[in-house]
């Protein structure tokens, strides 16, 4: 077949296959949809942990935000704290990530001013499922949150992520080693004492509240336990990782 003059025929069919398989650039790092927003510290980062890549079936690109230890960022509010990691989203954007979200739940109180601050999709915390949670559940029936430090989680936590202030609240701590070796940033983890820990506090969240339907786990820290959690319970069981699953999937939906 010949070509015409306005590139029909094969000829303009293999210039616009051409044309479609050129790369497009302007980033620093490619394949790597969701940035992370990572607390300082040197505990443990079992899978299922979202500070271990192996955690997630795609790729992810970190960013440690110094200084922000688990208890400046949980006890003590981030105090001082925003600036930095403002810092490090716009570094992250820059260096070409989709999306941004954080790895510490109580990081909801610097949604607003992270979502201003840069052009892409910002999800810090894993609460702000708990009202689309809440839609998913039949009348008389609401979400529950399992927080690694129920004595830090204040109303101003829950407003930032649209969390209704009446949502029952359970903590880990008092427990025998979770809240104690991840705020306390230790090197070590007894992962069954902190398996335990969890589905504990899990089932009292569940026996203290009749009208409970689903589990939110505001740390991220607490996903590796979700399964038993889930098994536990019988409950529904929602973390950041299914939050930054859905996140993925808006960035890069699958191709059919």
């Amino acid at each position: 077949m010949a070509v015409s003059r306005d590139g029909s025929g094969r000829g303009g069919e293999r210039e616009a296959r051409a044309v479609a398989m050129k790369a497009r650039g302007g980033k620093s790092i490619y394949g790597a949809a969701i940035g992370i927003l990572m607390l300082e510290a040197r505990f443990p980062r079992i899978p299922g942990d979202m500070g271990n890549a192996l955690s997630f079936p795609f790729p992810v690109h970190y960013r440690i935000v110094r200084g922000a230890s688990p208890d400046r960022v949980v006890r003590r509010g981030a105090e001082g704290l925003v600036e930095d990691f403002v810092a490090a989203a716009r570094e992250l954007e820059k260096e070409g990530v989709d999306g941004i979200t954080t790895n510490c739940g109580f990081l909801s109180l610097f949604q607003e001013r992270l979502a201003a601050c840069v052009s892409v999709p910002v999800v810090t915390s894993s609460l702000m499922q708990v009202d689309l949670v809440n839609r998913t559940l039949g009348r008389g029936r609401r979400a529950g949150i399992l927080t690694i430090s129920g004595s830090s989680l204040t109303e101003n936590h829950l407003r930032a992520a649209n969390v209704p202030l009446d949502t029952p609240v359970e903590t880990t701590e008092g427990g025998e080693e979770f809240t104690r070796a991840i705020l306390g940033d230790e090197p070590e983890l007894d992962v069954e004492a902190a398996r335990r820990d969890n589905v504990e506090a899990a089932l009292r969240l569940r026996a203290d509240n009749p009208d409970l339907g689903a589990i939110v786990l505001e740390c991220t820290n607490m996903c590796p336990y979700a399964a038993e959690i889930r098994r536990a319970t019988g409950l529904p069981v929602y973390s950041i990782l299914t939050l930054i699953d859905w996140f993925h999937g808006s960035l890069v939906p699958r191709r059919f």
